[in-house]
Formats: C-alpha cells, structure tokens, sequence
C-alpha cells in the first residue's frame, strides 16, 4: 500500500501511472484533496483493504489550490475526485464546467444547503472555524472569546493567520465579515476596514496549515484562526493548543466531494465517493480523524463525546453566505491588492 503525500518534485511521476492502470495491476483513484494526511492515510488504508483492486492515491493542498489546478487541467483531467474544501469553492468549480453530476445513495440525508445544484457536489462534513491559542502563552480566561476580540492591543502581532487565498477556511471567515458589512451598511467597505485592522495584529501569513500550527507550537504567535479538526488532532499529539468558540457565531463550511468532469477512473471514483458518504467512512472519520459528518440521519450515540460536545457549543453564525460564495473570488483579490502588509502603514 503506497501513503503518499504527493509533491511537486514527483507529481508528474504520479499523474502519468494515473492515465491508466497503476504498474501493479490496480486501478488507481486520484484524489486532490485539502483534508490532509491523518485523514487521508486513514481512508486510503481502509477502502483499499476492501476493495484490494484500488489503488487510491492523493494529492494534498489548499482548496484554491486544488481549484486552480483543476481549471488548468480541465482539457486533459488528471483527477477522479475533489476531496474536501468549502461548498462555495466547489461552486464556483460547478460553474466552470469542473465537476461531474453524480447523486450518491445518501445525498437524500444532506440539509438543502449541502446538496449543490445539480447534483455536482455535495456535502460529506461540517468544519468549524474556532479561535485557537497556545496555552502556554495565554490561560483561558485570556484568550480572545470572540472574532472581535483580535482586534485588541494585547494581541498586536502575536496573531498569525493561514495565507487566505490559498485557504477556504480564512476564505469562509472573510466573507462572513465582508457579507455582515454588507448587511449592516450597503457596502463590503466596513468589513474591509476591520481586515485591515486585523492585518495590523497580524505577524504572519503563514503558507500552509503545518507550518501554522509549528510556528504557533512554538510560541511564533500567541493565537490564529484555524478549524476545529485540525485542532484536535495537533492536541492529540501534545501541542499545547486551546480553542473558543466565537460567541458572535461560528461560520459552518460544508465540506464538500464532487466527481471530476471527465475523470480518467470514472467507474472507480464513483464508487469511492459513494464510500466516502457512508455511515462506516464518516463513523471512521468521526472516531478517528475528528470529523463532524454532514449528513442528519446518524444517530447521535454514533458520534464520539467530542462531536456531541462540539455541536452543542458551537451557535452558527448568520450571514447571507449565497452573496459571500458569490463575491468571495472579487473580495479576496481586492483584500491582496488593498489589504494585505498594509494595516500598520494605515495607522490600524
């Protein structure tokens, strides 16, 4: 069994073998995905010892990654399957002609809004963004409680932030920010306005979630931003980190899967992510990986103490997220251009 974390020195190596069968006789599955190794491995492992004649292989990067390279494969797919990032990306992918219409068996267990239109996408899912801390740096009554909280003097740059053009999770907070603006004033400028006030409390934008959570292990900042999964695994292997819930709300992604429009592996990839819905994957997921699934008809006693804990705490926030997933791409280019680097040269 072949656990890849694929990299660019080889990716061409891995995308050739993918046109066809693997050397070994299996046929492979290629997944890009931003869901990372633990949870990766874990199913790679799992399906492949029930389907011995698959070859699943993946290719780990941020949602807009993945996007961006399915856009610049589109005339000669290399992928068989979107594994992971916010629906409102997913959307956008539906739009440009990306993804596959493809109704799994448990899509009729989805809530309205994790169902994309068309059947390209749905949602397997739920990530929640939380306010995380390294307790060694701040105690618990001193860590910020809500999103507005980072904004105070205390944290001046000691916040470090995964780089949001590259991560659907920022990406999702963002455009809440700018969508409330926009519900309160008319205008996205109020929201653009806090984000550079929060660039100015910023220390980093850090390239990737593993460096994030090493720099943050490490005391290179106090707190970030970052989504509860990943929170709980890096506390699992010891690091010192803490996390709130904002009280103000917590943006709910649904976390979506989608065929890839013109897959090489079609048959194959279908019947992945049939699996990948399943009560056995998201209970695996759940137990093991600290996945919150998007489906409804899992019994409650079915999901660890965590998830049941985590539901109960969390208050979803309110914001129109159809205009978010509508203007996301135009604010996040105006916020590079605007915003980035510039919050402390403003006088923020």
């Amino acid at each position: 069994m072949r656990n890849r974390l694929l990299s660019s020195g080889f990716l061409l190596v891995v995308l050739s073998l993918a046109a066809g069968c693997g050397g070994d006789g299996r046929t492979p599955v290629v997944v890009y995905s931003p869901h990372g190794r633990d949870l990766l491995v874990l199913l790679e492992k799992t399906y492949e010892a029930a389907h011995p004649e698959i070859d699943v292989r993946w290719l780990d990067m941020g949602s807009q990654e993945v996007y961006d390279r399915l856009r610049s494969e589109r005339a000669n797919p290399q992928a068989d399957i979107w594994f992971g990032g916010p629906d409102t990306i997913f959307a956008r992918g539906a739009a440009d002609g990306l993804l596959a219409a493809c109704e799994p068996s448990w899509a009729g267990a989805l809530p309205d809004s994790a169902r994309g239109p068309g059947q390209r996408y749905h949602g397997v899912y739920r990530t929640l963004p939380v306010l995380v801390y390294n307790e060694s740096l701040l105690a618990a009554d001193e860590a910020p409680a809500d999103w507005e909280e980072l904004l105070d003097s205390r944290f001046r740059g000691r916040l470090l932030i995964r780089d949001p053009i590259a991560s659907g999770v920022l990406r999702t907070f963002f455009g809440m920010v700018l969508a409330r603006a926009v519900a309160e004033t008319g205008s996205p400028d109020a929201g653009f306005d806090w984000l550079l006030r929060l660039d100015a409390q910023t220390k980093e934008y850090v390239a990737n979630p593993a460096l994030l959570h090493e720099k943050l292990r490490r005391g290179e900042g106090a707190l970030t931003i970052w989504e509860l999964t990943d929170t709980l695994l890096e506390r699992q292997r010891g690091a010192p980190f803490g996390f709130r819930f904002a009280t103000s709300g917590t943006p709910v992604i649904d976390d979506a899967i989608g065929l890839v429009a013109g897959a090489p592996h079609r048959e194959a990839a279908v019947a992945f992510l049939e699996w990948a819905g399943s009560e056995e994957a998201l209970t695996l997921a759940a137990e093991q990986a600290f996945r919150i699934p998007a489906r409804t008809d899992l019994p409650p006693e079915r999901l660890p103490e965590w998830a049941r804990d985590a539901l109960a705490a969390m208050r979803p926030a309110v914001y129109d997220e159809a205009l978010a997933a509508r203007e996301i791409a135009g604010w996040m280019a105006r916020w590079d251009r605007s915003v980035r680097g510039r919050g402390e040269a403003a006088g923020r």
